[in-house]
């Protein structure tokens, strides 16, 4: 069976991987362009997964639009059975549609919910204490098609999402191998999202930006604060509007915890309905990542929000 894969961060790579360790027929890569990095944006910077598809020899096609003849020429000629898309872009059907076992995606949720660009994140801020993974078949939207496997993952109290992602990349590169298998005997008896949805109402994860990062204090108890800090930690970061020595600035958090009172320890401590929420590890704009009581030595803090210190 030959088989393009589609991808380009770390969380793609550890399934192309395992399909390589298992001898599976990998014929093609598809991956984003390189990027412009650097000052100048002189200094092209390839994909994770372009990096370890040529590692392995294998060859390599970068679109700029999938539509692009050129692009679905080249794709062709690779004659696909199957196409596995993780962590990737939206494809048009003129490419989900190509091979004659279809094309499936990793998606790092318990479809159908938490559909959409950031799956880990949205999990961890809404409080989850349980994820997974699935595979589906790709379809005319995103992250609708019928679901071939899922399996389920714990989500932590002190999970961030890198934690959760790397979990996710492991036991998603072994789904990818699992679904795989099942398509080459014959056996993946696909079910509609319809059958699985319940009672509680679907919970989207659409992409996340620099101003859905910032914590707005009066919008938060003190558990769903925590669960907002840790679920976009370490990246991208939640942020607060603070003063510095007097000046307005921006100041990132990526680790706080709970307490039910407030200590007379030196620290960044935030009253909220349910308790009092310790910023413990943070970062100044500009200034480098650092435990908040090593930046409480010489810089004055104040949350521009209801919060006190």
């Amino acid at each position: 069976m030959r088989i393009i894969f589609m991808g380009t961060p770390d969380f793609a790579v550890q399934s192309l991987s395992r399909l390589i360790e298992e001898g599976m027929n990998v014929v093609g890569v598809v991956t984003m362009p390189d990027k412009a990095i650097g000052r100048h944006h002189d200094v092209l910077q390839a994909s994770p997964v372009k990096k370890f598809a040529q590692e392995k020899g294998i060859p390599v096609l970068q679109p700029e639009k999938l539509r692009d003849e050129g692009f679905l020429a080249e794709l062709q000629a690779l004659k696909p059975d199957l196409q596995i898309v993780v962590a990737f872009r939206m494809l048009p059907q003129v490419v989900w549609a190509l091979p004659p076992l279809g094309t499936f995606n990793l998606h790092a949720a318990l479809l159908p919910q938490y559909r959409g660009a950031a799956p880990i994140n949205w999990a961890i801020i809404n409080g989850e204490t349980e994820t997974g993974i699935t595979t589906f078949f790709l379809d005319e939207q995103i992250d609708t098609g019928r679901i071939i496997l899922q399996e389920r993952t714990p989500i932590a109290i002190d999970d961030n999402a890198e934690d959760v992602h790397d979990k996710l990349m492991m036991q998603g590169a072994e789904l990818v191998v699992k679904t795989v298998r099942l398509i080459e005997t014959g056996g993946a008896n696909a079910t509609d999202q319809s059958l699985f949805m319940k009672e509680q109402p679907l919970r989207p994860a659409p992409k996340i930006f620099k101003e859905t990062c910032q914590i707005k204090w009066d919008e938060h108890t003190l558990k769903s604060a925590y669960d907002f800090i840790r679920g976009l930690s370490p990246y991208p970061a939640a942020w607060t509007p603070v003063t510095a020595n007097g000046k307005e600035t921006e100041m990132k958090v990526f680790q706080a915890s709970m307490l039910s009172v407030k200590p007379s320890s030196h620290g960044i401590f935030i009253d909220l309905p349910g308790g009092c929420l310790s910023l413990d590890e943070v970062q100044l704009a500009g200034k480098k990542r650092m435990p908040a009581k090593d930046l409480l030595n010489g810089t004055q803090i104040s949350i521009i929000s209801n919060s006190t210190l």
